[in-house]
């Protein structure tokens, strides 16, 4: 699919290419009634005007956009990184937007991304709506989502094995002893939620321990706001003796809430969480973890993206899913 042009939107609105080109800019000499009907039909055509007038004689300008929806996530820090590193060896910038979650600022920086032009975007989706997504694919910019993808859309993704992690997690649990195991999981819109979850639930039917719901929380996923939802969440369930927590930082932020309860991790409580981020950081509590390479991750979503933009968005999507292990440290005992 290639980029809607003013050529397009002329021949959709039955207007000359100049006309759509004034419009576009609300020139006052064009007719409101006018100026309203192609703005409309350039929007839902997926037409973005580009700041970058050099690149229309290339074609390209050497730069993709990453989309996150946490930067100062470690997980996501790191994921940068590896991404930038790949995309440096092919001589192309990075444009970073966090979206902290927001979907109308994933909107926001999805527009931003593709008015300056870039060659393609990586983007680990906010999920609350799936709108954004398809508006980059019928703007026809090549694109690959990170870390989440859409059941019913079909896209190119990279993501980790999440219910195998979440399976993992709890087996280990189980094989300690634990019976009774709070998820303190994220939002179930997330499809690495949900996935999750799934693990959760194998491994405790494999164990032949019933599902009990009340033992499955959902907390916000960025930082600083998963706090009070934690202490909630930790107040409102009891009997538990260990906590799989949706991401390393979700896990940290539940062993200093319950020390201020001077509830003791592993000693009292045993915990697990999920990306491994002490595999590059040192931190108080060393915490037993899913480990998904990172860098294994960040390759292979670069890699696909440059695949489309050097050979078009042609031919089927590709679906990666990377590996994922335990990883025992010393937040995890035995009952």
């Amino acid at each position: 699919m290639r980029r809607v042009s003013l050529k397009d939107i002329a021949e959709k609105t039955g207007y000359s290419i100049n006309t759509v080109s004034r419009a576009l800019k609300d020139k006052e000499d064009i007719a409101e009634a006018t100026r309203k009907l192609i703005k409309e039909t350039a929007r839902k055509m997926g037409y973005i005007s580009t700041s970058f007038s050099s690149s229309l004689r290339s074609g390209y300008t050497k730069t993709i956009a990453l989309i996150l929806g946490d930067i100062s996530n470690p997980h996501f820090a790191i994921i940068t990184k590896e991404i930038e590193k790949n995309a440096w060896k092919h001589k192309y910038s990075l444009l970073i937007i966090n979206t902290d979650e927001d979907p109308d600022i994933e909107e926001q920086a999805i527009y931003a991304a593709i008015s300056k032009k870039v060659d393609g975007i990586i983007i680990c989706p906010t999920q609350k709506r799936k709108s954004n997504v398809e508006f980059i694919q019928k703007a026809g910019i090549p694109f690959v989502l990170i870390g989440r993808y859409f059941e019913d859309m079909d896209t190119d993704y990279v993501v980790c094995d999440d219910k195998k992690g979440g399976y993992l997690a709890i087996r280990h649990l189980i094989e300690l002893g634990h019976k009774r195991i709070l998820f303190l999981n994220g939002p179930g819109y997330i499809s690495s939620a949900r996935e999750r979850l799934a693990g959760y639930r194998k491994a405790l039917s494999e164990g032949s321990i019933e599902f009990d719901p009340s033992l499955v929380c959902e907390i916000p996923i960025t930082l600083g706001n998963s706090g009070k939802h934690i202490s909630k969440a930790l107040e409102k369930t009891s009997g538990y003796t260990a906590i799989l927590a949706f991401s390393d930082l979700i896990a940290w932020e539940t062993a200093y809430a319950l020390g201020k309860k001077n509830i003791r991790t592993p000693s009292d409580i045993s915990i697990v969480g999920f990306d491994d981020i002490q595999s590059r950081f040192y931190f108080a509590i060393p915490l037993t973890t899913i480990r998904s390479s990172k860098s294994g991750m960040a390759k292979r979503a670069f890699d696909i993206l440059l695949r489309r933009i050097n050979q078009g968005l042609e031919g089927e999507c590709i679906h990666d899913v990377l590996d994922v292990r335990l990883v025992v440290r010393s937040s995890t005992k035995n009952i």
